[in-house]
C-alpha cells in the first residue's frame, strides 16, 4: 500500500480513538453530575419535609413545657411525629449518595435517629406528667419533656445543616480529561 493512502487512514483511526476517549469521559462526567443532582434534589425534598414535621411537633411540645397544653393533648402529635421520623429514616437510609456525599447521608440518618430518641423522651415525660401531680415524679416528667424538646431542636438543626451541605456539593467531578 502506498504511504499517501495509509497516512490519512491512520490519522482517521487516531482521531476516532481520541474522540471515543473524550466521549466516554464526557459520559462519565454527565453521569456523575446527574447522580449528584438527583441526590441533592432527594435530600432537599426530604429535609424540607422533616423540618415541617419536627417544627410542628416542637411547637406543640413547647406548649406543654409552658403549661399551655396538657400532656394528653400531644399524644397524637408525638405518635404522628415518631411515625414520620421512622419513615424519613427509611428514606434517608435508602438514599444512594455520590462518593463525595456519603457523610451527608450518614449525618442525616444520625440526626433522624436523635429526633426519634428525643420524641420517645418527650413521650415518656408526658406519660408521667399525665399520671402524677407534684413531687419528684412531676419533676422527672418536666425534665424528660425539656430534654426531649432540646434534643429535638438540636436534631432539627443538624438535619438543616445537612440540607445546606448538600446545596454546596460539587456537581461535577474535579478530574481532568
Amino acid at each position: 500500500m502506498d504511504l499517501i493512502v495509509l497516512l490519512p487512514i491512520l490519522a482517521f483511526v487516531a482521531l476516532a480513538a481520541g474522540l471515543a476517549v473524550v466521549f466516554r469521559r464526557t459520559g462519565q462526567i454527565v453521569g456523575k453530575t446527574r447522580e449528584t443532582e438527583r441526590f441533592r434534589s432527594s435530600v432537599g425534598d426530604l429535609c424540607g419535609r422533616i423540618d415541617v414535621s419536627l417544627a410542628g411537633a416542637a411547637a406543640r411540645i413547647d406548649q406543654v413545657r409552658h403549661h399551655e397544653l396538657t400532656p394528653d393533648a400531644i399524644t397524637d402529635t408525638l405518635t404522628a411525629a415518631s411515625d414520620a421520623v421512622e419513615q424519613y429514616l427509611d428514606e434517608a437510609k435508602a438514599l444512594r449518595p455520590p462518593a463525595s456525599a456519603d457523610g451527608i447521608r450518614e449525618d442525616l440518618v444520625l440526626g433522624l435517629e436523635r429526633a426519634g430518641r428525643a420524641l420517645a423522651t418527650v413521650e415518656h415525660g408526658a406519660t408521667i406528667m399525665a399520671s402524677v401531680r407534684g413531687g419528684a415524679r412531676e419533676l422527672e416528667a418536666q425534665t424528660s419533656i425539656k430534654r426531649g424538646y432540646l434534643n429535638l431542636i438540636h436534631a432539627r438543626d443538624a438535619i438543616a445543616r445537612q440540607a445546606k451541605a448538600v446545596e454546596t456539593l460539587e456537581t461535577r467531578p474535579n478530574h481532568t480529561m
